[in-house]
């Protein structure tokens, strides 16, 4: 739950970023799908990490 968490929420934060510095829809896809693969390898470490401590 915690990766799908993290890629939807880095793919909102990535393409709102790439908005604000005024990019194409092609740019907002890019950093959409950058930030949601980073976002989710976070999320995919949280939830190992939290299996291991409970």
């Amino acid at each position: 739950m915690i990766v799908i968490a993290g890629a939807l929420g880095g793919a909102a934060w990535g393409a709102y970023l790439a908005k604000s510095r005024e990019g194409t829809r092609a740019d907002m896809a890019q950093y959409a799908a950058g930030f949601g693969i980073a976002f989710a390898l976070l999320g995919l470490f949280a939830t190992i990490f939290l299996e291991r401590m409970l």
